[in-house]
């Protein structure tokens, strides 16, 4: 009988196990669809990975921050990897790409029968990150209740599947990742402050690309020599033009958007010198430094006219006084000097 009730077990412990290295083959196939390291020696990306440097070797809970494509799941990889839980598992959840009535399933699983559809007990995310780390990307689309219960996780380390009544306790490293202002989420009250006061424990912001204009050129080499390999060309130079259009646009949407220009190029190109069709840089003409006025003299003209109201509106409140404590010239911050004599005087 003993050896029956183990023949009997040995489906459901065979169909978890299967659940668990699928979602592991989906992590690894995710993975190497990503580049493998983070390219730049910017300041401010160098920023980033000394603050990456510091959390990586604690538990505590990571909240990064930045535009889309900016490389926010690449960071978090990083930031497991360099952990003392690399050699456990790394579970990436889009919180934005599952439909809301299903998240909570997701995330915590669900006992067979908890809703129609439901035929059998399932692991959620959690279960599967036990040890490692689990990635919450986009974690400002959680509905109202499944934020209640992430905080729970983060509080006290347990959950309950979905349509069950057992606590499930988990040892987990949380790494949530979002690029909408939570801050303004928390005072419309779409977003709990406690969930994230929980979440910020340690917060990395990421910087744009156009934030990051030395570090363009290296990942333009870094992309060119891995979709070259892959579409077995043989690419030497990059033309200084198209350098320079590349370092002169602003990048929306960050590096994913230079990673797949940089592509499609690969694919179109016929030669060793790699170039880019301008026209896939629309709207962004000099998106780095200010754009010049279309008429030199106006721009200052503007500014004298500016001043002139800035200083009449400091004379009128000021009822004329130009000097002492309550004068124009201490509301303005200008330092007493004979120029600005004449001008708050004239």
């Amino acid at each position: 009988m003993a050896s029956v009730a183990v023949i009997m077990a040995d489906p459901k412990q065979s169909e978890e196990r299967l659940n668990h290295e699928n979602v592991t083959l989906r992590e690894e196939v995710n993975k190497a669809a990503m580049f493998d390291e983070i390219v730049g020696t910017s300041s401010p990306l160098q920023k980033v990975l000394s603050l990456v440097s510091k959390v990586a070797p604690t538990d505590a809970t990571v909240l990064v921050t930045g535009e889309t494509g900016t490389g926010k799941e690449l960071v978090a990889r990083a930031i497991h990897r360099r952990s003392r839980r690399s050699s456990r598992a790394f579970v990436g959840v889009n919180c934005a790409a599952i439909p809301r009535d299903l998240i909570a399933s997701e995330l915590f699983g669900h006992e067979k029968g908890a809703f129609t559809g439901a035929t059998q007990r399932r692991l959620g995310r959690f279960e599967l990150a036990d040890g490692g780390t689990i990635f919450l990307d986009e974690v400002g689309e959680l509905p109202p209740d499944t934020q209640v219960a992430l905080l729970r996780v983060l509080q006290e380390r347990e959950f309950e599947r979905v349509g069950g009544t057992q606590s499930i306790k988990v040892d987990v490293r949380v790494i949530a990742a979002t690029n909408r202002d939570l801050d303004a989420a928390v005072a419309s009250g779409s977003f709990r402050s406690d969930l994230f006061y929980r979440l910020q424990v340690f917060p990395i912001q990421i910087p744009p690309l156009r934030e990051r204009r030395e570090d363009i050129a290296l990942l333009v080499e870094y992309f060119i020599d891995r979709y070259s390999r892959k579409a077995r060309k043989n690419i030497r130079r990059v033309s200084q033009e198209t350098l320079e259009l590349l370092q002169s646009y602003a990048w929306p949407g960050n590096i994913r958007e230079l990673q797949n220009v940089i592509e499609r190029s690969v694919i179109l190109c016929e030669t060793e010198t790699f170039t880019i069709d301008e026209s896939w840089l629309p709207q962004q003409p000099q998106p780095f430094h200010i754009a010049k006025p279309k008429n030199q003299i106006e721009l200052p003209r503007r500014l004298e006219e500016q001043e002139k109201n800035m200083i009449e509106e400091a004379l009128k409140a000021s009822r004329g006084r130009v000097f002492g404590p309550t004068g124009a010239a201490a509301k303005l911050g200008i330092p007493r000097s004979r120029r600005w004599n004449r001008r708050l005087s004239r």
